[in-house]
């Protein structure tokens, strides 16, 4: 099984945690990701905050390099991003030609974007990865934190109920620990706010923590680079602001796939968490 990938900016800068799992747990389950030759950035928050044509074309340039393979991506804003380019692309001829201009190709919007949760959860499915697992993480209390971009807008992304995503909380379960159900999947972070106002941050981060301990949790779970770094590298910040102690670790669900794939800490980056992980890492 064999997908193109696209890692983007993010995964080759603050989350490289995040890519050295994927490729770590890639590896362990035989899913072949080739990097896309030639990447470029998406675009992410900058580019349809400032130029909406722009914000088409970067993804699109990338998409048409693809050839018509189907791109896997991590990045909850890359694929948010690639998402909408082909939707805009696909949808509207005037776009498309406009695109077309700018990238120097006729690029249809049609190649198939698959974020990784998608395709270890429908193309794999949870049965066969149980397969795989050697270390059964019993006893951990998860909850899965999807964020805002990765389920909508549904009629773009297509990803799972918009309300009420699970494919990560299959996964999961599938690696033998509780997903445990809470009303904050889909809840936002503040995303890169944390730049421009951090009170912002602060303030529904703090929420989305509180509700998880609340729920019982051991650790949060998520997909989405800037949502991990919003509640973990602003964890002890916003425990000396609301006065709580949380002590959540933040996993990417790659990191906490590849313990139970028997895979080592090293192997998937655990030490560049901010709130040390090994103390419920060596628990279970």
């Amino acid at each position: 099984m064999s997908y193109v990938f696209y890692p983007g900016c993010s995964l080759e800068g603050t989350a490289r945690d995040f890519h050295l799992s994927t490729m770590a747990v890639a590896k362990a389950l035989g899913l072949e990701l080739p990097e896309l030759p030639g990447w470029i950035c998406c675009g992410s928050t900058a580019a349809h905050q400032s130029d909406p044509l722009l914000a088409l074309a970067l993804p699109a340039k990338n998409l048409a390099a693809a050839n018509g393979e189907t791109v896997a991506v991590c990045c909850a804003a890359c694929y948010s991003r690639l998402k909408a380019a082909n939707h805009e692309i696909a949808r509207d001829a005037k776009v498309r030609r406009q695109v077309s201009d700018i990238i120097g190709a006729d690029y249809d919007g049609r190649t198939p974007v698959r974020h990784l949760l998608e395709i270890l959860a429908r193309d794999i499915g949870p049965e066969k990865i149980a397969e795989h697992v050697k270390r059964p993480l019993a006893g951990l209390r998860a909850v899965c934190y999807y964020g805002c971009l990765l389920s909508r807008p549904p009629e773009v992304t297509n990803f799972d109920d918009a309300e009420n995503p699970t494919l990560m909380d299959t996964l999961v379960a599938a690696c033998g620990a509780e997903a445990v159900d809470w009303p904050h999947k889909t809840e936002c972070c503040g995303a890169s706010y944390s730049i421009t106002d951090v009170g912002i941050v602060q303030s529904l981060t703090h929420e989305i923590l509180a509700m998880a301990k609340a729920a019982g949790a051991d650790c949060i779970v998520t997909a989405c680079p800037l949502c991990q770094l919003n509640l973990d590298m602003r964890q002890k910040e916003i425990e000396a602001k609301f006065g709580e102690s949380y002590g959540l670790p933040v996993f990417y669900f790659t990191q906490v796939l590849g313990l139970a794939l028997g895979l080592e800490p090293k192997a998937l980056g655990l030490s560049s968490l901010v709130v040390d992980p090994m103390a419920l890492v060596s628990r279970i």
